[in-house]
């Protein structure tokens, strides 16, 4: 835990700014000023919607102004501050930076081309999924043209892991690809018992059937809530990937695609602040909770566990939503229906015959409903789209790029000021005729520096382990050799990236920065940190703003240190940044 670090330095006021950097090494970089910034900063209020504009036949319909959309949220006309047609950031390869600096920069570790990722999940597929679903992904890298399309390859298994980082080589793809090896699910999804279908005979043996029962319910009730523990486990992990993949991908400019290859999303995404009446709340419920507990059965407790960390869920969604990144769920599954029930209960023991067959096709129908609301659910959240009940998921994967080419971002600050975590509706329309429009249908108005004892270092250990960029608190560091086990790091932190308060006339700043050492199987040797907690005037702050924020931490390397991991932390807003690279070079 960072809370037992070895060392926390109080950083004295003489060595908050250095702004006498090299500036051949580090240096502030600045934006294009052809191509608008719209990542959602911590000092701003900006929204970006993304609009996917096509025609009837499904087509991209290009050449669209900005004065041809309309933007709603609440049912009320918003002012367009930022428009960006598709094609208008034109991808350019990650620029090297030089040796002994490094830099989470979204030039220095973006993508090349449109930026996707398949996300292979693990913790929600069972193992003949995985294995279909990695067959399916090795034949897309095989067959498409990736020229200016960049991919990435993640897995979620306990948690999100990176298989292969951004590229266009269809051949590293395969590779990264092939390193999956599909396996049982960590939580095993226990089959529910089947209620019994026998009455009880008031003749010879009524007393042996009445113990059959009691003891089929007993074991009934076990399974109850050994599904609702494991569903509720599948849940905080994805949404500990859902997290991890905002952290890596938030600071990087325009849309991101997210194509989550799953049997099942073990939690639901209904809005609790939405407008919704009790019933029609029952209509998007997948099972009525107003059956006394000791009638459930293990799909209506699973249910409703389905909808637990409501408060995680809407942070998670409005993470998402703050990043542009779109999630477009595949259904490994692929065409299901009744021969699913055979398939399911052969090798149980259940009753193959009147109700007992009943409960298990009404059992899995219900738990197929769920999940697949959840994938439109979450497609519709985040401005993606679902493909389910096709036997080619290969074609699933081709949705997200397609999209690409028919996406304009929309941004907006909204009239309505009161950031109040209340989800707010958006409407987007189009002057033009005969087009369809897709875009996400909401965002919660999430103000996170007001979060309250929020554990942001734990977030930060996450993200060491993780060990892949995270760019939402954007930095470059310099890293020497200072003698045998010594080492100086200083730190240049984007001061865009990072909250800003105002405080007497001043600007208040509150960072934290964080040096790792590990060694090669990935453990970790030790770590040191410096806050900056203090206030500056509007002079020294414009400083901050035109050249970086310096800072240096000097570290004892450990015998078999091998890796240098370095962390800033917004403690405002919790948001991250983070790179990692060789020792001594």
């Amino acid at each position: 835990m960072l809370r037992k670090l070895p060392l926390r330095i109080a950083l004295a006021p003489v060595l908050i700014l250095n702004l006498v950097a090299n500036p051949l090494i580090l240096s502030a970089e600045q934006t294009p000023a052809d191509v608008p910034s719209i990542t959602i900063r911590t000092n701003t209020r900006l929204v970006v919607v993304d609009v996917v504009v096509t025609d009837k036949k499904g087509q991209p319909v290009p050449g669209l102004k900005a004065d041809e959309f309309t933007v709603e949220e609440n049912g009320k006309k918003q002012k367009v501050s930022v428009f960006v047609p598709p094609g208008a950031a034109k991808p350019t390869a990650p620029t090297p930076v030089p040796p002994g600096v490094l830099s989470n920069h979204p030039e220095n570790v973006g993508p090349a081309g449109i930026p996707t990722v398949l996300l292979l999940d693990a913790a929600n597929s069972p193992f003949k999924d995985q294995a279909y679903g990695r067959g399916e992904m090795l034949k897309y890298a095989a067959e498409q043209n990736l020229a200016g399309q960049s991919i990435a390859v993640v897995v979620l298994t306990d948690r999100l892991h990176v298989l292969q980082q951004f590229t266009n080589d269809p051949q590293i793809l395969m590779t990264a690809i092939k390193k999956f090896r599909p396996q049982e699910q960590i939580l095993q999804p226990t089959p529910p018992i089947p209620e019994s279908s026998a009455t009880v005979d008031i003749g010879p043996g009524a007393q042996s059937a009445l113990a059959l029962a009691a003891a089929r319910a007993e074991v009934a009730s076990f399974a109850n809530i050994q599904i609702a523990f494991e569903t509720e486990r599948r849940t905080l992990i994805t949404l500990d990937a859902m997290r991890s993949l905002t952290r890596m991908l938030g600071g990087l400019q325009g849309r991101k695609n997210v194509v989550w290859l799953t049997s099942d999303l073990p939690f639901d995404m209904i809005p609790k602040d939405r407008n919704v009446s009790d019933a029609e709340l029952a209509t998007l419920l997948p099972v009525n909770g107003s059956q006394p507990p000791s009638t459930r059965g293990a799909g209506a407790i699973a249910s409703e566990v389905r909808q637990l960390h409501g408060q995680e869920i809407q942070e998670a969604e409005s993470q998402l939503a703050s990043a542009n990144i779109a999630i477009y769920p595949v259904d490994l599954r692929g065409l299901v229906g009744g021969g699913m029930v055979a398939e399911y209960s052969a090798g149980h023991n259940n009753d193959m015959h009147g109700a007992g067959l009943a409960n298990t096709a009404l059992r899995q129908s219900r738990g197929l409903i769920n999940s697949q609301d959840t994938m439109r659910e979450v497609a519709a959240e985040t401005g993606g789209k679902t493909y389910m009940n096709q036997n080619d998921i290969r074609l699933g994967v081709t949705l997200a790029a397609a999209d690409e080419k028919a996406s304009y971002a929309i941004g907006y600050y909204p009239e309505n000021k009161k950031w109040d975590g209340k989800y707010r509706n958006i409407k987007v329309k189009v002057a033009q005729s005969d087009t369809e429009v897709r875009y996400r249908k909401g965002y919660f108005a999430v103000d996170s520096s007001q979060e309250k004892n929020a554990n942001y270092e734990q977030n930060v250990a996450a993200v060491l382990t993780f060990n892949v960029p995270a760019t939402q608190v954007s930095f470059m560091a310099q890293n020497k050799s200072t003698g045998p086990g010594k080492a100086h790091v200083v730190f240049l932190v984007d001061a865009h990236t990072l909250t800003a308060e105002d405080s007497g006339g001043n600007k208040k700043m509150n960072v934290n920065l964080y040096a790792s050492v590990f060694d090669s199987a990935g453990k970790s040797l030790t770590t040191r940190s410096i806050k900056v907690d203090r206030a500056f005037d509007a002079a020294t702050y414009q400083q901050i703003l035109d050249h970086g924020m310096m800072v240096p931490i000097d570290l004892d390397i450990p015998t078999g240190g091998k890796e240098l991991r370095l962390a800033v932390l917004d403690n405002k807003t919790g948001y991250i940044g983070a790179v990692n690279g060789p020792l001594g070079q």
